[in-house]
């Protein structure tokens, strides 16, 4: 049976308990929507599992699982108390459907339906990547329909047309790589700790961001596609370049970044190169982020742009894109950078949109089951 909560006899307010479980954070997190207006967070909580896959060098799916099932349960009383809220006021729980590793999104898919269905209220399955979408109503300055988003979450790339909630036009994504791949294989040809992203960036503030003139692959398509897999390339030719012309004396490998899949003797190069290698990667991937999506609100003709999704939290992407937004009367709107990671509170958030605008209806089936690759595009984008 379905239940349609807008048709029901619901109380003024409905609370969202959300669970995100898709990869290496679980996120729990508790949303009020009153008909009308914006959902409001009222509290949510994460744990990271960062450091627990740094000696892997990457996400352990099974480990990541367990962790999942150990910390699920208390960051759930943690949101509850922080909200002031008690779970038997829970109107509707949402979690995390796909896509993702297919252990991880079990367990948040589990807890959620049985939880529903022992506190008899309705559940509701809700896409990874509409939650990242959605994750500026999070902020303090949220945006209003419509925009163009530049989605940039893990393996995925794309640029979309938002015009409301389930209302989205690919424009362009990925033909092979990611923007967030690109940045982690790059920083693990450097034998830089997981998560790469982040300490790439770290590393590249130390460095010339134009000492290596590194590809920028479908810059001048035509179109608004992107391709990263050329340019993970050309930074391993690059670092073996650089360790080949190093005096011998810097030829010493440690073991440990043999292991992890860094180029060999990369580490015993002096700071300032690896630094400006890191730097002319970052450049590459943020130039060819910034002007794919200047083009697409030049030919959609839109003033307004949200980035959503990890790599949105990059400084040196933010500068641009508002450097280059602010020359053409565009607002930019960003999750608040805890935000930008997986949480639970984007979950809730997109849920509770949803359910708002009526575009969709809550289950009382808690049957459940998982889609590991599920496409945006199943949820209607054009």
């Amino acid at each position: 049976m379905m239940n349609d909560l807008k048709n029901q006899d619901a109380p003024k307010t409905t609370l969202v308990l959300g669970f995100e479980s898709s990869c290496d954070e679980t996120g729990v997190a508790l949303v009020e929507m009153s008909q009308g207006q914006t959902p409001q967070l009222l509290a949510h909580a994460l744990h990271s599992q960062i450091e627990m896959h740094q000696a892997y060098g990457g996400v352990v799916p099974e480990l990541a699982s367990r962790d999942h099932i150990r910390r699920v349960l208390p960051l759930t009383k943690e949101v509850l108390a922080n909200g002031g809220r008690s779970l038997s006021q829970v109107d509707v729980i949402a979690f995390t459907q796909g896509p993702g590793l297919a252990g991880a999104l079990l367990v948040g898919a589990g807890v959620a339906c049985s939880m529903a269905a022992a506190l008899k209220i309705p559940v509701l399955g809700v896409h990874h990547l509409e939650g990242h979408l959605l994750s500026s109503f999070l902020s303090a300055d949220p945006p209003e329909f419509p925009f163009v988003a530049l989605l940039v979450s893990g393996g995925h790339t794309q640029l979309m047309r938002v015009d409301g909630v389930g209302h989205y036009v690919l424009l362009g994504e990925s033909i092979d790589a990611a923007a967030g791949e690109a940045f982690d294989k790059s920083a693990k040809l450097m034998g830089l700790s997981y998560p790469g992203g982040p300490a790439l960036a770290a590393l590249a503030e130390q460095g010339d961001a134009k000492a290596f003139a590194l590809p920028r692959p479908l810059l001048h398509s035509g179109n608004l596609d992107f391709s990263f897999a050329g340019l993970k390339t050309a930074v391993l030719v690059q670092s073996q370049k650089m360790v080949a012309n190093a005096p011998s004396g810097n030829s010493t490998v440690r073991s440990e970044n043999l292991a992890s899949g860094a180029t060999p003797g990369f580490e015993n190069l002096p700071l300032q190169e690896r630094a400006n290698l890191a730097a002319s990667t970052q450049a590459a991937i943020t130039d060819i982020l910034v002007k794919k999506t200047l083009t697409a609100l030049n030919e959609s003709g839109l003033k307004r742009l949200v980035v959503a999704g990890g790599v949105g939290a990059n400084q040196s992407l933010r500068l641009q894109l508002n450097a280059q937004c602010a020359l053409r009367g565009v607002r930019v709107h960003y999750p608040e950078l805890h935000l930008c990671t997986d949480n639970g509170a984007m979950i809730a958030m997109a849920a509770a949109m949803r359910l708002q605008s009526g575009l969709q209806k809550a289950s009382s089936d808690y049957a459940f089951n998982v889609k590991p690759r599920w496409s945006l595009q199943s949820l209607g984008l054009n």
